[in-house]
Order: structure tokens, then sequence, then C-alpha cells
């Protein structure tokens, strides 16, 4: 069964190849039906190879499946070929799975949209291209699938191009990752140059003994992975496309910030480990800008107003948090995070899309209130996700970001301590969000007059979401973890593997602490947002510049702005009206003004005189015979 897992990348090429060229003529019932289908079978495919693959014993539990032979010239030569492991078949379910329920609640979202076949083409393949990136057995191949899910992010963002800001932001998210791309594609380049291949099992074989711990090499090629990672997902400094990602239809934002694109950079460190194992200063940055870049998105998250806003700087912390636990070394706890937060993030984005679909289109938390009155459904697994990504305990983002603040306090006190901040700070914002929107009093009571439940096509995902979101930290609870057992082969070369719960106490003192800072961020949000309901303007009043600095997002877009994009805009002005306008252009044009000047010269000849004529040629034949007796 394992050699089928090429199965898993026809399904959705399929389903985006036929809903392409056929999608308009099929009608909106077929294609409804068609594009989540295709996932539903790449995803059963990957519950099957998942059921095979983890009955074998753990050293058995790698396999390569050849698709053909991709390219070779002189000494390079890669395949085309997938690796199945553990780590790659998690990744396969989490796509496939989360993907097929944002499917299903896409044709209901949708469902008005002129551009519906196209939107699901395009949804298809950002899960083809996904899967090509966490399936690949080689850096290359693998790049493909990196660039692949950064076109299909470019099209999905700016899916309503009509919306200028949803045209800047497709094109924003596009660039952005451009400086990333290139910093990958020369990590592949060291590699291939340093190693002499790309496949995954032959680099991480070689590596220790060519290049060794410390390396320069090493150490340029998992610094480059890092700037890659940066920008898919969205740290610093190339975190700024992710929030105005939230362009896009809602859906779209829950498969980017839950299941598939910004969760490629925390990926692709897991998988290269080995890598990164010999180079533990690059590991160090990794953390370090994880935790700073937790803690900044989340005091922006703080003061935003718009819910898809407010989700969308708390993926950008989540994935801090990720760093941080691949930056230490804690593999596995990055992956267990990966996992939950794709179950819960999914679940919050789709259910402000609920929240969209009930309040015609209405964001701004400040406009709504008792919601729960008019969209239990909604409220119920909204508040479920909420709890997840706040940590509460016995939800799952309890057990996944304990796992990381646990190995983050084995490496180092002040990085667990701005991580815990952190943690509070989310809690804070995510019931927020809870009390602001779904509690209390509403406070624009026309727009609470229309709301409404969204139909079953949209709150079945969202129930489904809501399991994984409660049950899904199970998986990785202290000494009785599955998520470790479960990934330690795909992790056996890198020191990573090594990572678990040797001090079992430790971990859940904890445990309890990282409990009661989720629960007290959530006793604060409940207090100052619906109880003292001024307290949030004292405390802004309090902090003045503070609050404005927070507001403007740290200033970060205006600052890049003002020392990349402007001087950019003005150096691309100046060689169009200079370089290309004065010399490319002015050069042609010179030459065609040569020429037309010459051939009125030339035309001033042709008087029509029969006897001027006879003259030149008598003129012409002198001369000719004069040159030839000089000769």
């Amino acid at each position: 069964m394992l050699d089928y897992a090429w199965l898993m990348l026809v399904f959705p090429a399929l389903g985006a190849l036929i809903i392409s060229l056929f999608g308009t003529r099929l009608g909106r019932r077929v294609v409804g039906f068609l594009a989540p289908a295709m996932v539903f079978l790449s995803f059963a495919v990957a519950v099957a190879l998942a059921i095979q693959l983890f009955s074998l014993p753990h050293e058995e539990q790698s396999h390569s499946v050849l698709l053909w032979q991709w390219m070779a010239a002189g000494n390079f030569s890669v395949d085309a070929g997938l690796l199945i492991d553990p780590l790659s078949i998690v990744m396969a379910l989490v796509v496939t799975g989360v993907g097929f329920l944002i499917h299903v609640y896409s044709t209901g979202y949708m469902h008005d949209d002129p551009r519906f076949p196209r939107f699901f083409a395009y949804l298809n393949l950002f899960i083809l291209m996904m899967l090509t990136l966490v399936l690949a057995d080689n850096y290359l191949l693998m790049f493909v699938g990196w660039e692949g899910v950064g076109l299909a992010s470019y099209l999905l963002i700016g899916f309503w191009f009509e919306k200028p800001s949803a045209a800047d932001a497709g094109k924003k998210a596009f660039i952005v990752n451009r400086i990333g791309d290139f910093g990958l594609l020369l990590a592949i380049m060291v590699i291939w140059t340093g190693l002499g291949s790309l496949r995954f099992t032959e680099v991480f074989e070689a590596a220790p003994e060519v290049w060794g711990v410390g390396n320069i090499a090493v150490m340029t090629a998992t610094m480059l992975m890092l700037l890659a990672a940066t920008g898919k997902s969205a740290q610093i400094p190339l975190y700024v496309w992710l929030p105005d990602a939230m362009e896009g239809p809602t859906p779209v934002s829950a498969l980017i910030h839950a299941a598939t694109m910004v969760t490629a950079g925390v990926y692709m460190i897991a998988r290269s480990a080995p890598l990164f194992d010999l180079a533990p200063t690059t590991g160090n940055w990794v953390a370090w800008i994880g935790v700073a870049t937790a803690l900044i998105a989340g005091t922006i998250a703080l003061t935003q107003t718009d819910m898809k806003r407010i989700l969308a700087y708390s993926t950008v912390s989540q994935l801090g948090f990720m760093f941080v636990a691949v930056g230490v070394g804690a593999y596995a706890a990055g992956i267990f995070h990966l996992i939950t937060h794709a179950f819960f993030k999914a679940l919050l984005f789709l259910g402000a899309g609920s929240v969209m679909h009930g309040l015609h289109g209405e964001l701004d938390i400040r406009k709504m209130g008792n919601l729960r009155a008019k969209m239990p459904i909604t409220h119920w697994t909204f508040f479920i996700g909420a709890g997840a990504l706040a940590g509460v305990p016995l939800l799952s983002g309890f057990f996944s970001k304990d796992a990381i603040l646990y190995n983050a306090f084995n490496y180092s006190i002040p990085l667990w301590a701005i991580g815990a901040v952190t943690a509070f700070i989310t809690a804070v914002y995510s019931f927020r969000m809870v009390f602001m929107a779904f509690w209390g009093k509403e406070r624009d009571a026309k727009l609470w007059s229309h709301a409404h439940e969204s139909p079953r096509v949209m709150t079945i995902p969202l129930i489904l979401l809501a399991v994984g979101a409660l049950l899904t930290g199970y998986l990785g609870l202290p000494s009785l973890s599955l998520i470790d057992p479960a990934l330690e082969p795909a992790f056996e070369a890198a020191a990573g593997a090594s990572e678990g719960h040797a001090n079992l106490t430790l971990e859940l003192i904890l445990l309890v602490v990282s409990g009661l800072i989720a629960l007290a961020g959530v006793f604060l949000a409940y207090r100052a947002f619906l109880v003292n309901k001024d307290l949030p303007a004292r405390v802004r009043a309090a902090l003045g510049p503070v609050t404005k600095l927070v507001d403007n997002k740290y200033y970060v877009d205006e600052l890049y702005n003002m020392i990349i994009v402007n001087p950019l805009r003005s150096f691309g002005g100046w060689l169009a009206a200079t370089f290309d306008k004065g010399g490319i252009d002015g050069a042609v044009n010179g030459l065609a003004g040569v020429t037309g000047w010459l051939g009125t010269q030339v035309r001033r000849l042709q008087t029509g005189m029969v006897g001027l004529y006879a003259l030149a040629m008598l003129f012409g034949a002198v001369a000719l015979l004069a040159w030839l007796a000089i000769r």
C-alpha cells in the first residue's frame, strides 16, 4: 500500500484540472461535490497509509516511493520521489483532514460567488502543492511544492481582485515570500555543493561526516533555511504579509493560517532536524526569533478590533511558539502544536466566517454582542476554539503549548518567561473576542436583529473541528504521549529525538503554572470586557505612547515602506525615466531617427527628371572606370 502514496497527489490534481477545464459546464452542485470529494479521497489514502506505516517496527517506518527520474546533468541528478515516514504522513493527515472540512464549509460560504468553480480549482491546487511539499523525498521537489503553495496563496488571497486591498494583499504575500524563497534556493545550492545530494536520507547521513557540528557550510545552509522559514511561516522580519492575507475569502484564511502554507516553514525545519542539530547557533536564532515574534504579534492582537485580523496576528504568534519548539530541538513538540493549532485555528477562522455570514460581512467586534442568543452553534464552537488557543486546561492547546514551554524552560529560563507572558496575552485577546462578540448586551440593535445561524453545511465542519480542538491534545499527555514515540523514527537522526518527559515532576509543575496563566488571562478578559468595561480605556490612557505604538503595529509596515519600498520605487522610477526612456528607448528612437533622416536625404534625389538620372549614370560610370584604373 505504501507504494501507492502517489494517489494522494493524483486526486487533488485531477480535481484542479477537471474544474479548471469544465467547471462552468459542470455547474455549482457538481463542483461543490467534486472538489471536497477529491480531498477526502486523499485523506482516505493518508489514513490507510498511516495504519500500515505505524503497524511496522520503528526501524522500518521510512519508505521511499520512486515516481520517475526527474533530471540528470553530469554529476547532478534528482529523482521525483516521495518519502513516507511518520512526519510526512502526520502532515498529510492534517493537510487533507482539515483541508477537507474547509472545502465542505466553502461550498456554503462561497455559494453565491460568480467565480465559484475557479475558487475550488485554486483550493484543490493548494492541497496538491502542500502535499507535494510534505511528501517530497528531496529538497528540490520540496521546493516545487514550496513555490506552488506560494502561487496558490497569491491566487486565493487576491481572489476578489476587484477590491484593491485584496489585490494588494496578494501581491504583498507573493513579493515578501520571494525573499525567503531565494534563501531556500541558495540553501539547496549549498547542500548540493557540499554533500553532492539533495535527497533527505543521503543528506542527513553525509552531513555529520562531511560537515560536522558548527561547520560554516551547515551554518550557512541552515541560516538560509531560517530566512526561508520566516517568509513562509510569517516570522520576524518577514511576517508582514500574513495579517493582510485575511483579505481573501474566509475559508482561504482558514486554509492558509491553519493547515497549509504557514506551517511549511516549521515543517521544513523539523524535516531538516539533523542539519539544525549540527548548527546550534542557528537553532538559538530560530528559538529567539520565534519567541520575539510571538510576543510582538500577541500584543498587536490585543488592540485589533477586526475579528479576522485578531486571528491573523494570533497565527503569527502561535507560529512563534512552534519556532521556539523546533529551535530548542523539541521537534515533536513543535509538530504537536502544529497539529492542535490546525484544528483550533481553522475552527476560529471558520467561526469568524460564520459570524460574517450571520452579520452580512461585519467583523468589528465593537459592533457585536450577545450573538450567542442568535448563533448558538457558532458561539459554542468558537468558545472551544478560543479556549484551545488560550491554553485553557484540558483543551488541546493547553497540552501542546505546555510541551513547548517545558522544553523552553529546560533550554533557557528567560525564553520560557517570555513565552509564559505571551501565553497570558493570548488568553486575554482570545476571550476578549468571545466576550465582546458573543456575550454581554448587543451594541448594534439593527445588526443584532438581522443576525442568524449559518446553514448546516457550515456548522457541521465547525462541530467536527471543535471535537478536534477538544481531543487532539490528549495525544501528547505527559508520560503518556503518543506523539513523541510516533514521530521518533522521523527524528532518530537528530538530537531532538531524545526530547520527552525526562523530569515528570517539573513538567507537571509547569503544566499547572501554564494552566493558571491561561485561567488568569481569561479572568482578566472577563473583568475587563464584561464587568469593568472602563478598565481597557483606563489602561490605554495610562500607557500613553505605548498604546499608540501597538495600535499602529509598531510602525513596521511604515518602516519597511520608508527604508525599502519607497526607495526601490523611486529607484525604479528613475530607471524608467532615465535609463529605460532616455537610454534604451533613446538609443532605439535615435537609430530610427537617423534612418529616417537618411531616407529623407535620399528621397531628394528622386526628382523624376530623366536627364538628371542619365547625368548621374554618366558620373557613376566615370567614377567606376577611374577606380578600376587606379587599381
